[in-house]
């Protein structure tokens, strides 16, 4: 892979992890239904939300560490290198 290309990659990964950072990517900031009041359909509507937000969350989190893993890679000129095999990884998948 060329100097370009990885400087392309990088760019791509920084901006992607400054994205999911600014968004407060912890599960604390999350409320939870018993902050709220209404009804049993209400705490049932807000306690769903309150789910879906912390996988969304989590998922965020694991996004994160794949990007740093990846940066981590591209500083030890390994990115684009097949971890099991040691080949090059095809542009398509990379």
């Amino acid at each position: 892979m060329t100097t370009g290309e990885l400087l392309h990659y990088k760019n791509l990964l920084l901006a992607k992890q400054e994205e999911l950072s600014a968004n407060g990517n912890t599960v604390a900031s999350i409320s939870t239904a018993s902050e709220g009041h209404g009804d049993l359909l209400d705490l049932a509507v807000r306690e769903a939300h309150t789910a879906m937000h912390i996988r969304l969350k989590e998922n965020d989190s694991k996004l994160l560490r794949a990007i740093e893993n990846a940066l981590t890679r591209i500083q030890l000129e390994r990115f684009g290198i097949c971890e099991e095999c040691g080949l090059p990884i095809s542009k398509a998948r990379a």
